[in-house]
């Protein structure tokens, strides 16, 4: 038995002393912090009762407490409220919530604490009067100034839940602030959206959440997309260009079919058919299909209408898309296996600076689409040139702007059709 004592005691000498920093997990969790608190608070304040009592000759404070039972009081206070935390914490991992949410109540939980503290501690002074009477004069001041966006807040949470211009799962806008995004929830203090858009360029939920103050639903105008939620329906089109010597019956056809396809259950419940509306442009017409849609499937519905037409307008001969600068998808096709088919005189590359022209009335957005479309598929049509009287270049008679596209690319030469003589230009510039 005394050499099993002894090899106890040489074991729980011989074990490493641990710092604060390598205190185990268990210790430094937070709920085990708040026990050992609460029982720490409950110690001091048993403590000071007992001394309390069997010191029966102690000096008295302002209110006829003693000391000690001050100090009882407080740490009783400190105590009830680190129970209150550890039974929320307890609460919130019952529930499965991230233990910083219990961090965050506990602070709370602490600030009331320390505040019930210096009220116990004036109490047990005598001076709770002077203190109610500071606070009286200072802090209502500040607590109105520091309450008044809360208060706004909640006046707006109670309008809204009143006249209901949004309910939770509708559709919002708010356009001063560039944000759309599907009501969660509508609380005291926050409107939290799912946002629409943002990170991608189209109008669906990408799951991130947005916090609006309640209180800027004062200032700010709102679009309720779905003000009916039982047929939450808008109005969307899709544009689609076509070249002038394009059927335009049988485009109007292929639109038609491909929207009645898609959306024939929201033509059902609406009894509002898809139909087309038109605009001229210079290298043909925009035929803009219109239609109605579910607002969450704005986007989704649009793919599948654009997905049809396209694979119909493949399979129609007599129908065939605009492309600016080329003019039309199969004439631009053919452009580039047969580059300089059809063309009268010596095609040849030319060096850019040989060649004179004015700079070409265009935007500069127009020029900077012209050289991506160029860069990634090259110059499908050369420019049209005529020799100078002079013998130093050529003069520009078509092409400006694939000329101005080019130098944007930093092109060395460009493919060029030398005319002998200048005549109207055929090609598109």
């Amino acid at each position: 038995m005394p050499l099993l004592l002894d090899h106890s005691l040489c074991l729980l000498y011989s074990q490493p002393k641990y710092t604060f920093r390598e205190v185990p997990m268990v210790i430094r969790n937070y709920r085990t912090r708040k026990l050992v608190t609460m029982l720490v608070w409950s110690a001091i304040a048993g403590a000071a009762l007992l001394i309390e009592r069997l010191w029966a000759s102690q000096p008295l404070l302002g209110s006829g407490l003693s000391p000690l039972r001050v100090v009882a009081m407080v740490a009783g206070v400190l105590a009830i409220f680190e129970a209150f935390d550890l039974l929320t914490a307890l609460r919130f991992r019952h529930q499965r919530k991230p233990e910083v949410e219990s961090k965050m109540v506990g602070s709370l939980y602490r600030l009331a604490a320390m505040l019930v503290a210096l009220l116990a501690i004036a109490y047990g002074f005598g001076a709770l009067q002077s203190v109610s009477n500071f606070f009286s004069l200072f802090g209502g001041m500040l607590l109105g100034w520091s309450l008044q966006a809360p208060v706004s807040g909640f006046a707006a949470w109670a309008l809204v839940s009143a006249i209901r211009p949004f309910r939770p799962g509708d559709r919002v806008q708010f356009p001063t602030l560039g944000l759309v995004g599907d009501v969660m929830s509508v609380s005291a203090l926050y409107t939290v959206l799912n946002q629409v858009g943002g990170s991608i360029g189209s109008e669906e939920a990408v799951g991130r959440h947005i916090m609006v103050p309640n209180a800027m639903l004062f200032s700010q105008v709102v679009i309720n997309y779905t003000v009916t939620q039982e047929a939450a329906y808008m109005l969307d089109e899709v544009v689609i260009r076509i070249t002038y010597d394009s059927n335009w019956e049988t485009a109007e056809r292929l639109l038609l079919e491909a929207a009645h396809e898609v959306t024939a259950d929201v033509i059902a419940a609406t009894n509002v058919e898809p139909y087309i509306r038109c605009d001229w442009y210079d290298y043909g017409v925009y035929m803009r299909l219109r239609y109605q849609t579910q607002v969450q499937e704005r986007a989704n519905t649009a793919y599948k209408i654009q997905k049809l037409i396209f694979q119909a307008m493949q399979h129609a001969p007599d129908v065939d898309l605009a492309i600016p600068y080329v003019y039309s998808s199969r004439a631009g096709a053919e452009l580039r296996d047969q580059p300089h088919a059809g063309t009268v005189g010596d095609v040849r590359d030319i060096e850019i600076a040989q060649l004179h022209c004015e700079p070409p009335q265009a935007d500069t957005r127009d020029i900077e689409q012209l050289a991506a479309s160029i860069q990634a598929q090259g110059l499908l049509q050369p420019i049209v040139v005529v020799p100078r009287p002079q013998g130093d270049g050529y003069d520009v008679v078509a092409g400006h702007l694939r000329l101005a596209a080019c130098r944007k690319l930093n092109w060395i030469s460009i493919p060029a059709l030398i005319q002998h003589t200048a005549g109207p230009a055929q090609q598109p510039k």
